[in-house]
């Protein structure tokens, strides 16, 4: 067999590995995104967050394909654009949960009132169903949607320490388990439950006003950790631009690139020791 035709058939051989490497790594992707956007909608749907399937799993692809492609384009390095690709997987799924966290955090604020307000209800005569049904007709979303739920439950004929066990399931949080404990309690062992609703709710009232005071005299040192984090990064991406030739070898040699690791891992591990060190835990 002549050289020229070994060329032309180790060039079509190439196209052709290319086209079906192309394939693979795109039907791969799209699974990937829609495995992705499956959990995150099912997990969301949970909190009664409702997401669409096919925006979530489109603009994941987005954001998993676009990122990599942004960072080359202002690095002009392929390793760097490597390296990014597991943060742009993870993004998605940190954008979810920060929403579910977000959700989280406004039951929290409500419950103390919520439990107020069903305190009142029961001291005025009301049944605990009754009482439920007042707290959801009079609070906000996101409490009332899950009192419904509970409310809904109670009426179905499920046992109410059942459905209490439900509304832990997807409320995993320790304010919840106090209501949810004052209300057993009193069930089974008897009591006044007015007053232990009542007290739980002075308790989580209690606990809010300490965790915003810790917020807020720990706010600098959360801000310094965001600071010291991106000073780094941005003086390098302004010395990339002003001086190209001298920061080149930082992503084009060995040496650069090691380097690189470890700035990214220092940088990392300064962020969190900052953030293990403001986080403090009431």
């Amino acid at each position: 067999m002549s050289l020229p035709i070994i060329l032309v058939l180790a060039f079509f051989g190439s196209l052709f590995l290319i086209f079906l490497a192309t394939r693979m790594g795109t039907s791969t992707l799209q699974a990937s995104s829609r495995q992705m956007a499956g959990e995150i909608e099912s997990s969301l749907a949970d909190a009664f967050v409702f997401v669409n399937r096919q925006k979530a799993a489109a603009w994941s692809m987005v954001v998993i394909v676009g990122l990599p492609v942004v960072v080359f384009v202002l690095s002009h390095s392929l390793l760097i654009a490597t390296a990014s690709i597991p943060i742009a997987m993870l993004l998605p799924r940190k954008y979810f949960a920060r929403m579910h966290k977000k959700r989280t955090e406004a039951i929290e604020k409500q419950l103390p009132d919520a439990l107020l307000m069903m305190s009142g209800a029961l001291r005025a005569g009301a049944s605990f169903p009754t009482a439920l049904e007042a707290v959801v007709h009079e609070t906000p979303a996101p409490i009332s949607q899950e009192f419904d739920l509970l409310m809904r439950e109670i009426r179905l004929g499920i046992d109410l320490d059942i459905a209490m066990r439900n509304v832990e399931r997807r409320i995993p949080i320790p304010d919840f388990l106090m209501m949810t404990a004052a209300v057993t309690i009193a069930r089974e062992v008897g009591g006044n439950l007015a007053e232990a609703l009542e007290s739980v709710a002075r308790t989580l009232r209690e606990k809010l006003t300490m965790e915003g005071k810790i917020k807020a005299l720990t706010s600098q040192g959360r801000m310094q950790g965001i600071v010291m984090t991106c000073l780094p990064l941005f003086l390098m991406l302004v010395l990339r631009f002003m001086e190209p030739k001298a920061m080149a070898p930082l992503f084009t040699e060995p040496v650069g690139w090691a380097t690189l690791a470890v700035i990214g891992v220092m940088e990392l591990l300064g962020y969190f020791s900052i953030s293990k060190i403001t986080n403090i835990d009431v």
